[in-house]
């Protein structure tokens, strides 16, 4: 086996992505060569092919659906595909370990991998596991948890509950890059509007019609997905984006408050910059809940003001940012007391630790 090889899986959303930008920068200063496994057209194409220091491998993929649909009869000829293409790619390339972020993508290539006598640890960052990661944990090493309450649907003996992993490039946002990008000031607090990596039509609808009430007391910077944005609002103020990349660090820096959906990397990364949040999980009618699950969580904690997405409107939205003001203090306060279990560097030693 190599001595400096590792492959990263995960992908279908931004957020099966995150956690291995944060730590495929560490193995590549260390002269690791990384190769990354994922679907032919995803997101993770999108938002890691173009890394210096990172080969990309595109597989034939499954989507794991819980609903009936013709397409679960093609899925598991497309899911052996992709077995027999990661074990080919992994038998060549003989990387030391797999690291897998989860989505559909994931749960071939860990397969592949435990053919191919290769060790993986999973992550897992909701509240409850999902379907892929539920069953590539019967091939894993191991699976890392950020919240203690999933290791109770896990195998123990695999089980490692370790918080979140943040991206260190969140902490180096720019005010000054921040204005230039957007042209705001600091006359006015900032919010921060994000629908996921596909956007939120509820969201955005909702932000939208609350402009006129918003602008009096904000600035809004909106995130509003590929394909989504509304050229006829020409308002000083707002801004919006389809999506950002490099910028989001400094737009993070530059805003008081975020209203989000309730993926868990995101919200873990808006509680390490103590960023007081309205948190809209999506609908258990369209997902499996486990938005809902991370974002009352938070809530609980005292982290974040809930929306349920059934009950976004303008005037809902609005109160929920006024009540997310008033309790600035109270929110921030609760944040501060939050202290990861393990840094970043506790799981690049587990990788290496792991390594065959």
């Amino acid at each position: 086996m190599s001595q400096n090889k590792l492959v990263f899986t995960g992908g279908g959303t931004a957020g099966h992505v995150v956690v291995n930008l944060a730590l495929m920068p560490q193995f590549i200063n260390e002269g690791y060569e990384i190769h990354y496994i994922g679907s032919y057209e995803g997101i993770e194409r999108e938002l890691v092919e173009g890394m210096d220091g990172v080969t990309y491998h595109g597989i034939a993929t499954g989507k794991l659906r819980r609903y009936m649909s013709l397409e679960n009869m093609k899925d598991p000829f497309r899911v052996l595909k992709g077995v027999m293409q990661a074990r080919k790619i992994i038998k060549q390339v003989k990387p030391r370990l797999v690291f897998s972020k989860g989505g559909f993508v994931s749960v071939p290539v860990v397969m592949a991998s435990r053919m191919a006598g290769v060790p993986s640890i999973i992550h897992e960052s909701d509240y409850t596991p999902g379907l892929a990661n539920k069953i590539a944990t019967n091939f894993a090493k191991y699976i890392l948890t950020t919240f203690p309450e999933t290791n109770e649907h896990l195998p123990q003996k695999k089980a490692i509950n370790i918080g979140a992993i943040v991206r260190d490039e969140l902490f180096d946002g720019d005010l000054n890059r921040a204005e230039e990008f957007t042209g705001f000031t600091r006359e006015k607090p900032t919010l921060l509007v994000m629908g996921g990596s596909a956007g939120a039509q509820s969201i955005n609808e909702a932000v939208r019609s609350a402009l006129p009430q918003l602008l009096s007391h904000y600035q809004v910077i909106h995130l509003c997905g590929k394909g989504k944005l509304d050229d006829s609002i020409n308002q000083e103020g707002y801004v919006q984006y389809e999506y950002v990349t490099d910028e989001l660090k400094d737009l993070l820096a530059l805003s008081n408050f975020v209203i989000s959906r309730a993926g868990a990397n995101a919200i873990f990364e808006f509680l390490a910059l103590k960023k007081p949040m309205v948190l809209i999980p999506l609908s258990s009618q369209v997902s499996r809940g486990d938005q809902i699950l991370n974002a009352k969580s938070f809530e609980k904690r005292g982290y974040a003001q809930v929306l349920e997405d059934e009950e976004v409107t303008m005037d809902s939205l609005v109160h929920a940012i006024q009540e997310l003001k008033e309790n600035e203090s109270i929110y921030k306060q609760n944040m501060e007391a939050y202290q990861p279990l393990k840094t970043k560097d506790d799981v690049v030693d587990l990788i290496k630790n792991t390594m065959i």
